[in-house]
């Protein structure tokens, strides 16, 4: 028994060891590099009030449209109560999303402390992948580096697509901003209090919460994806958001087929992404 408690001991410390998280750090950069150059687009860090924040961009030509696609909340645990040590996305979604995109202009931002160490970025701390992943520091943060990505394309209307967390950035950026123009979410977070009494877990108290901010975003065109198998955001989040915002009869929410929270999305975006608002592929049933 002694044994296999000091097994357990050594695989925990070196867990939680600086080489350890440098290793894992550059093999999730490494992998999201070489996903974005694949596909065309290029790499910059951007200086924020309080981060550093990791965006890919693919501009093939001037338009008055930019699309950003955010990031989810990446590694933030290692287990259901256990905090990572960097949330650097094992598997990047957002960024496969936008790299299917046949939009010709598309940019990708990582969340805080995502893709970077801490030695490079002042404020990494695990309180930005937990209880203030959605706070106040964050979101401007976010807004700032939409704004660098915004004026280096020359754009005048922002598309902000949301995967998870990322939904939830992604409307609380809306709520503050004059421009955007379309909001998709993808297995979006939109109300974490709620999700979080639904998982009995510590509520996110140093977190913004969209659902308060739906009426302000309640005039921009949206689309809130639903994977019909999520088990990690259930569809009544997702339709109690839509009715925050007006939407009583749900006709902005899409539930897809055979998508869970992770699973299936890249292989549908393609087709996803092409639909319009008055041909949506599906729509919430009165069962559901």
């Amino acid at each position: 028994m002694k044994k296999y408690l000091s097994i357990l001991l050594i695989i925990i410390l070196l867990w939680a060891s600086p080489a350890y998280s440098i290793s894992y750090l550059t093999d999730g950069t490494r992998q999201v590099d070489k996903i974005a150059r694949d596909a065309g687009f290029k790499k910059q860090r951007i200086n924020t009030s309080d981060f550093i924040l990791t965006a890919y961009a693919k501009i093939d030509n001037i338009s008055d449209i930019l699309t950003i696609y955010i990031e989810g909340d990446g590694f933030a645990f290692s287990s259901r109560r256990m905090l990572s040590s960097n949330p650097t996305p094992k598997d990047p979604i957002a960024l496969k999303l936008a790299t299917k995109d046949p939009y010709t202009n598309i940019a990708y931002l990582g969340r805080p402390c995502q893709y970077i160490s801490e030695k490079e970025e002042k404020n990494h701390h695990d309180k930005y992948w937990s209880d203030r992943r959605f706070s106040e520091e964050v979101i401007q943060s976010m807004d700032e580096a939409v704004d660098v990505l915004k004026k280096q394309t020359v754009a005048k209307e922002i598309v902000l697509i949301g995967y998870s967390g990322g939904a939830a950035i992604a409307v609380l950026l809306a709520a503050r901003r004059t421009d955007v123009s379309e909001i998709i979410t993808v297995a979006g977070n939109l109300d974490h209090a709620a999700i979080n009494e639904y998982h009995k877990v510590a509520q996110m108290k140093g977190s913004l919460n969209p659902i308060y901010y739906a009426q302000d975003i309640a005039g921009i065109p949206q689309r809130h994806f639903a994977g019909e198998k999520d088990k990690i955001v259930p569809l009544h989040i997702t339709k109690s958001f839509a009715s925050a915002t007006g939407d009583t009869d749900y006709k902005t929410v899409i539930v897809v087929e055979g998508c869970g929270h992770n699973e299936g999305w890249v292989d549908v975006w393609d087709e996803l992404i092409s639909q319009t608002f008055s041909n949506p592929i599906g729509t919430v049933s009165d069962s559901q």
